[in-house]
C-alpha cells in the first residue's frame, strides 16, 4: 500500500489531523516522520503532513515532500531552492518558515517546532496566534521568548507539548500529582556528554571531532556541542522554568550517564516519580503528537535483562560552568534569555568553524550576559533586537581576539606564553 493511501485511512473512527513540521530534515524532523509512518502503518493515528520547512537540506526536503504528498515547503537557503522547482508551493529566504505558517496554518493544526536555534521563534509564535497546538523540540523558543510565548498559549487555550526527552519526562511525571503546589523539585538528568570524566585543561581544548562524539544520543552538531558543554542542560533549566511555572531554586540537574531515566519529580511528601525509556527520541515525539492517548510505540522497548545499574552524580560546576548561567538568566529575566541563547549560538558556530577552542564557548556567553542590560519582553521585536545585539557582541569579541592574536604573532610572541 502506498504511503499516500495510508494517510487517508481511518483510525478507530478518529479524524485525521493536519501536521506542519518545522525543521523536517534534522534529527527530530526525520524521527517525527518515522513516527507518523509507524502510526499510519498500524492504523493508530492519522496525520496529513501539509507543510515542511528546513534550513538548507533541499534534497531530503524534496524526498519528504514527495513521500508524504506535501504541497507547501519552505527552505531558508535560497541557493538550494532550485532542487524544489517541481513542487507547487516553495517559500524561500530567512522568513520562509514564517511565510509557510502564515500561508497554511489554521486553528486545530499540530505544528512540530524542531528548527534549531532562535530561527524557529517567529514561526512558532505565528502558529500559536493561529490557534495551532505546538509540539515543541525547539527549546530556544522558550529560552528567548518565554515571556510572550506562555501568555499567548494560555490566551489561545492551545496545547504546548514538550518533545525534549527531559521535559516530556517531567510532563509525564507531573501527572502523578494534582497540582504544581505538591512538587518539591523538578530534577533534570544529564548524560554528562563525551567529556564527563575529562580534566578541565584538556576539556578547554577539545576538538570538534571529540565534541561531536556523544556517547548516547544521535543529534545535530549544534545540539551535540551544547550537550558536551552542558549548555544544553542550561537551556533546559530555563525551558522547564517556563513550561511548568517553577522557580529556579526548584529545578535541579544530576548527571546520569546511561540516559535511561530522563527526568524525575520529587513531591512534597518525599515520593519521587521518574520516567524511564531507552535513549530514542521517537518515544517523546510520539507521546507529544498522540497526546493524550498512548498507543503502540515506534521506539524499542526497555530491555530489563540488560539493565544492570543506573548511576547518578552531581554536576561539576567548575568544569561545566554553563549550567550556572541558566539560573542567572532566570533571575535577570526580560531579554536575558534571548541574549544568552544568541550568544551561545554565535559562540558554538565559531567553535564549529574552528575559530575558538571549546572552552571559550561558555566564557564568551558569560561575558556577553554579564555585559548586557536586560529589558522587559513585550513583543517579538524585543527578542529579535536582543538577539542581534548579543550576536554583534560575540562578533566584536572574536574580532578583538583575532586582532590580538595577529599582533602577538607578528612580533614573535606566543598567545599562550606571552
Amino acid at each position: 500500500m502506498k504511503r499516500k493511501d495510508q494517510a487517508k485511512m481511518s483510525s478507530a473512527g478518529k479524524p485525521r489531523r493536519r501536521l506542519i513540521l518545522l525543521g523536517s530534515t534534522g534529527s527530530i524532523g526525520t524521527n517525527t516522520l518515522a513516527v507518523v509512518e509507524h502510526l499510519h502503518a498500524k492504523e493508530l493515528a492519522q496525520f496529513d503532513v501539509v507543510g515542511l520547512a528546513t534550513g538548507s537540506n533541499a534534497e531530503v526536503l524534496h524526498e519528504q515532500a514527495l513521500q508524504f504528498g506535501v504541497k507547501h515547503v519552505a527552505i531558508v537557503d535560497p541557493a538550494h531552492a532550485s532542487l524544489l522547482s517541481d513542487l507547487p508551493n516553495v517559500f524561500t529566504g530567512a522568513d520562509a518558515a514564517l511565510e509557510l505558517i502564515e500561508a497554511i496554518a489554521r486553528k486545530g493544526d499540530l505544528v512540530v517546532g524542531a528548527m534549531v536555534g532562535a530561527a524557529g521563534v517567529p514561526a512558532t509564535l505565528a502558529a500559536i496566534d493561529r490557534g495551532c497546538d505546538i509540539a515543541l523540540a525547539n527549546k530556544e523558543t522558550l529560552v528567548a521568548a518565554g515571556e510572550i510565548v506562555i501568555p499567548k498559549v494560555k490566551k489561545k487555550g492551545i496545547q504546548l507539548l514538550p518533545i525534549d526527552s527531559e521535559h516530556s519526562a517531567l510532563f509525564q511525571c507531573l501527572q502523578a500529582g494534582r497540582s504544581i503546589d505538591e512538587v518539591k523539585q523538578l530534577v533534570l538528568t544529564a548524560s554528562g556528554g563525551p567529556f564527563r570524566n575529562w580534566e578541565k585543561d584538556r576539556l578547554y581544548n577539545a576538538t570538534v571531532k571529540e565534541t561531536l562524539n556523544h556517547p548516547t544520543w544521535d543529534m545535530g552538531p549544534k545540539v551535540t556541542v551544547d550537550s558536551a558543554s552542558l549548555m544544553n542542560k542550561a537551556l533546559e533549566v530555563i525551558e522547564a522554568h517556563w513550561l511548568f511555572g517553577m522557580p529556579a531554586e526548584k529545578i535541579k540537574v544530576v548527571v546520569h550517564p546511561q540516559s535511561i531515566i530522563h527526568s524525575f519529580v520529587e513531591f512534597v511528601d518525599g515520593s519521587v516519580v521518574g520516567q524511564l525509556s531507552p535513549p530514542d527520541m521517537k518515544m517523546p515525539i510520539q507521546f507529544a503528537i498522540t497526546w493524550p492517548d498512548r498507543v503502540d510505540g515506534a521506539s524499542k522497548a526497555m530491555d530489563w535483562s540488560s539493565l544492570h545499574q543506573l548511576e547518578f552524580g552531581p554536576v561539576d560546576h567548575e568544569r561545566f560552568p554553563a549550567l550556572g548561567l541558566a539560573y542567572d538568566v532566570i533571575k535577570m529575566g526580560g531579554t536575558a534569555g534571548a541574549t544568552f541563547n544568541a550568544a551561545n549560538e554565535a559562540a558554538v558556530s565559531a567553535f564549529l568553524d574552528g575559530r575558538i577552542p571549546f572552552g571559550m564557548i561558555t566564557q564568551l556567553v558569560g561575558e556577553v550576559l554579564n555585559q548586557s542590560q536586560p529589558t522587559p519582553v513585550t513583543c517579538l521585536d524585543d527578542v529579535l533586537n536582543a538577539d542581534e545585539i548579543a550576536r554583534q557582541m560575540v562578533a566584536e569579541k572574536l574580532n578583538r581576539e583575532s586582532s590580538v592574536g595577529s599582533t602577538e604573532q607578528s612580533v614573535g610572541i606566543s598567545p599562550t606564553t606571552g
